[in-house]
């Protein structure tokens, strides 16, 4: 898959295209259902397909103050788009410039003159140009005018539950992890390498690892149910998010205790990914560590059981 930057990276015999624009964050199950129809439409007509998507992401720039999390950061959400199948992704820089180009202006001079559009897949409540002034309906007029196709896609629902960024961001706020893989079609997950001070050295014999600060999206505050990739190993694993109330000053970490733990080398550098599972517990200050470890105990048991069972269910 080809990324390009910024818009005069494009080649200017680039295309013809057939693409979708939109912040493509989480890359969920509806980006997903729109992604592969490019692919196939692509395919179909000797187009190139492509994703169009912004950097960094436009309310980072229009609403500073709101503080948004992402559910993808960049190169998590550009190995997804790659694993649709897209031939390219453009990410535009959004500037201020851009955020002021009028929809009739962005459609004529990215769609039409630059990107060679000849269909542009988008969802029923795609906003675009300045102040979100353009529409579908918008869209549809423009095409007309300028000779490309314009393919609208329906809400998408599962179990009564809108496909969509920000709902499966509300559900991974409140811990709701199961709930939001259903939507993305994966388990959430969260990329970073072992914290300092504790949880790597020349060879790592303690089974539990604490994450270095990640600034985007986590789950709310608790004990889960996950999986963690260490490098190139997954292990099964019990993951507390908070403040470790029972020590004390408080001292937020993403702390994850593998259960089929073995010796591993272990770096500054290496990669560890936890995946989201299910929700076990709210963050407790126990009376005493032996009434932690107690517990702890208990979620271990309980993890094990659900890895049990999900292996026995194939």
């Amino acid at each position: 898959m080809q990324v390009f930057h910024k818009l005069e990276d494009v080649p200017p015999d680039f295309g013809p295209t057939v693409l979708s624009v939109g912040n493509f964050d989480g890359v969920h199950r509806a980006h997903v259902h729109v992604l592969n129809e490019i692919v196939r439409r692509a395919r179909e007509q000797h187009a190139k397909s492509m994703a169009v998507t912004f950097e960094p992401h436009p309310m980072r720039i229009l609403r500073p103050d709101a503080v948004l999390k992402l559910l993808t950061p960049l190169p998590e959400k550009l190995r997804l788009l790659e694993a649709t199948g897209l031939e390219a992704v453009l990410l535009l820089p959004f500037t201020r410039d851009l955020s002021l180009m009028q929809p009739r202006q962005f459609s004529k001079e990215i769609l039409k003159d630059r990107l060679h559009t000849g269909e542009i897949h988008e969802g029923y409540n795609f906003r675009f140009g300045h102040k979100a002034e353009g529409d579908v309906a918008m869209l549809k007029t423009f095409s007309r005018e300028m000779g490309f196709a314009v393919v609208v896609y329906p809400e998408m629902k599962l179990r009564g539950e809108t496909v969509s960024s920000s709902q499966i961001r509300k559900l991974i706020s409140s811990g709701s992890v199961s709930r939001a893989r259903h939507l993305l079609g994966r388990p959430f997950s969260i990329l970073s390498t072992p914290g300092r001070g504790r949880g790597f050295g020349s060879k790592y014999t303690v089974p539990t690892i604490n994450l270095s600060r990640y600034e985007e999206l986590v789950p709310q505050d608790g004990v889960y149910i996950t999986r963690t990739r260490v490098g190139e190993e997954c292990f099964d694993s019990v993951t507390n998010i908070g403040n470790r109330p029972t020590f004390g000053a408080d001292s937020y970490a993403v702390e994850t205790h593998l259960l089929n733990f073995h010796p591993i080398e272990l770096t500054p550098e290496t990669e560890v990914e936890i995946y989201f599972l299910q929700r076990l517990r709210d963050e407790i200050k126990f009376p005493s560590i032996d009434a932690l470890r107690e517990q702890i105990a208990k979620d271990v048991k309980r993890a094990r059981r659900y890895f049990h069972l999900l292996k026995l269910a194939g």
